[in-house]
């Protein structure tokens, strides 16, 4: 059963019909009582990372999420939810984030010619480099996925990189180091590539359940 963290910042509608659709049993939580139940998690998020963090912190699912994958619970953050994933963010000013890997949340530039400047946010289909082999993306092939970001990853560990986008910088679109995993694209909204990985991430989740 996967738990869907509902902390007020998500794009929970999305997340729920994408789960519905490869039929992933999930149910959506802002109560860590029920949140305990669940064999793993997935933290949505839409807006400011220092809000985010405010409210995580504040409602203690901060300590939840960390202790949850302290004892071995898959979790997969999705766009903003991948950045808090972080050591901190430098949006609103510095800001820690849950410091699950290693890396700094860094504001993008605008970058090129004038006429073909790439604006901020990136917003729009951006196709996929993929690093290494992972479990997550056990069946997804190179593809496009659609982003909606000003923020991105900077100085994180090259193991924990699993694909890539180039939006004028390599910018970390798939990352992972054991049981913690992130997208900063929205696979609920990115066809196939993105189906591809909540379809891996539930069979993850009955894998892992089984082991139990």
């Amino acid at each position: 059963m996967i738990g869907v963290i509902d902390y007020g910042m998500g794009n929970l509608y999305s997340v729920s019909k994408a789960l519905e659709r490869i039929g992933a049993p999930y149910f959506v939580s802002d109560r860590i009582g029920e949140l305990q139940k669940a064999d793993s998690y997935i933290l949505p998020g839409v807006g400011a990372f220092r809000d985010a963090m405010e409210i995580l912190d504040k409602t203690g699912l901060k300590i939840f999420i960390q202790n949850a994958v302290s004892e071995g619970k898959l979790l997969l953050g999705i766009c903003l939810g991948m950045q808090l994933l972080f050591e901190e963010s430098e949006e609103q000013g510095a800001t820690e984030g849950l410091a699950l890997l290693k890396g700094k949340v860094t504001k993008l530039e605008e970058r090129g010619p004038l006429r073909n400047r790439l604006k901020v946010p990136h917003m729009g289909w951006n196709r996929l480099t993929i690093h290494r082999d992972s479990p997550l993306l056990k069946e997804t092939e190179e593809g496009y996925a659609y982003f909606v970001h000003s923020y991105y990853v900077s100085g994180m560990d090259e193991e924990a990189l699993l694909a890539s986008a180039d939006y004028g910088v390599r910018v970390p679109a798939v990352v992972g180091f054991d049981n913690v995993y992130g997208a900063q694209f929205h696979p609920e909204k990115s066809s196939t590539v993105g189906m591809s990985i909540l379809k891996q991430f539930k069979q993850l989740t009955e894998e892992q359940k089984v082991k139990k």
